[in-house]
Order: structure tokens, then sequence, then C-alpha cells
């Protein structure tokens, strides 16, 4: 029978910026090769996958090429999707059963606000290219569980990065996050994130990256609550605040389309 489904733009108020996701919520959990296969077909940076179990919901998360243990966004358009359904009591937060451990998203004010791990970084050795591959100059370079952190010395250095994604594919991780201090003094700092060995080259708006550039910022501002911009194509605003060993993501949402998925 026919699967219904929603792409969501996350990180943003305007349609056809932010990141986008699709997201389904299914009758029970379908296997892992149809899954995969589904999310190769959406072609988007994350396909949100959910079954309902009592009051909360199992949440998955796969690139067009792999399953994913931690997505920012996705997890925003699904929040976002079942309120705007009334699958999910608007009144109250919902609870997400993740890899990364349970999750929430409630609603604050015009955002959504997701409760995630922070994940802490530490100066790290760059593995061999991973630089040369970047094309930049770093300060900095450290690692959280995740992803590479590397900090260059001008928004305009995050900016002007232009990868060689096969090189980098082969030296990083799931990711690589570039960032500096913004010029614009209405956000706190700037980012890119590219992750060409995940599937993905460059990341719109990610939210997990931030759980990391929270803890990094955090050391050298010496504050616990940021506005933050990716400075990718699309682009997206991000709100993160650092809580004990939480990162406390916020963002905007909106429903750019909805359709069925007709072949099983």
């Amino acid at each position: 029978m026919p699967q219904a489904f929603h792409i969501v733009d996350a990180f943003t108020a305007e349609p056809l910026t932010g990141n986008p996701a699709a997201v389904y919520l299914l009758q029970r959990w379908r296997d892992d090769s149809w899954l995969s296969r589904v999310a190769r077909e959406m072609n988007q940076s994350e396909t949100a996958f959910l079954v309902q179990r009592g009051d909360n919901f199992e949440l998955r998360w796969f690139t067009p090429t792999v399953e994913v243990d931690l997505c920012g966004h996705a997890t925003l358009a699904s929040a976002h999707m079942l309120w705007s359904i009334g699958a999910a009591n608007s009144d109250k937060p919902i609870l997400f059963s993740t890899r990364s451990g349970m999750l929430t998203a409630a609603k604050s004010d015009d955002r959504i606000e997701l409760d995630f791990p922070l994940l802490s970084e530490e100066a790290a050795e760059a593995p061999p290219g991973l630089i040369e591959s970047l094309g930049v100059t770093p300060l900095y370079v450290g690692k959280s569980r995740h992803d590479f952190v590397v900090a260059v010395g001008t928004e305009a250095d995050v900016r002007s990065a232009r990868p060689d994604f096969t090189r980098l594919a082969e030296a990083a991780s799931r990711g690589v996050i570039v960032t500096a201090r913004s010029r614009d003094p209405s956000f706190d700092f700037v980012s890119r994130f590219f992750a060409p060995a995940a599937g993905i080259n460059e990341d719109p708006v990610t939210g997990s990256a931030h759980c990391c550039l929270a803890d990094f910022w955090r050391k050298r501002l010496h504050q616990d609550t940021f506005r933050a911009y990716q400075a990718s194509p699309r682009g997206g605003v991000v709100h993160v605040r650092v809580a004990g060993r939480r990162a406390i993501l916020g963002g905007q949402a909106i429903t750019v389309a909805r359709g069925e998925l007709i072949c099983d």
C-alpha cells in the first residue's frame, strides 16, 4: 500500500533553504535493505523513519548510503511533521528512541528545541591528507566521537573552502566541521560540514555538528549560549546552548512537499 512521506526544510523558516529531510511514519519496521533503498531514492542528506511505540517514537536516520548514529535536522523535521499531522500531542515533548539514546523535542516559542548529547572535542592530529583535501590553513584541529573540527582564521576562509571530496572521503571519519568566528555580530560563529565518507559532500545545516561546536566555542568564548550560522549554499540558523552534558539545539522548520511512495 502507498506510504506517505513529507519533505521538511529544517533550521529555517523560509522554504527551499535550510536542510531538507524526508520523513516517513511507518506502521512497523521494514527490513534494513528497504530503508536504505528508500533513503537512496529520496536522495536527501537524511531520511528519517519513525515507528510509534506507545507515547514515544523509535527513530532511525539514513543518508543515501549509510545509517547514521545521530542527526539533528532530520529529528527537527520529524518533530515538526508529527505535530503538523496530529500524530503527537503539541502540548507535550516528543520522546525519540534512537541509536544515540533517548532524545526529546519540545516547542519553545517559535522554535523547536532538541535535547541532544553534548559531543566533547579534544585536540587531535589531522590524519594524512585531511588538511590538503580541505584546502584551508588550520589554526586548530580537534576531534569528537563522530567528526573532526578544523578552526580557521576568518569567516571568509570558511566560505571559500573548496574541498577535494574524493580525497576527503579517504581521510575523514564521518565528517569534518570547518569553523570560525562570525563577522556578523548577530551570530557567534559560522561553520560548514563536509561528509563525503557518509555520502554527503556538503550538508546544508548540521544539528549534530553543533553538539560539538557548542563544546568547542564554549571553551574559547566562555559562554554557554550561541546563535550560529551554517554557511552552506542553502544556509541555516542554529541556536544551541550547553546544559551540563547536553546540547540544546533550537531551530524552525517548514513542510515543503508531501507525497506517497507507491512501490513496495
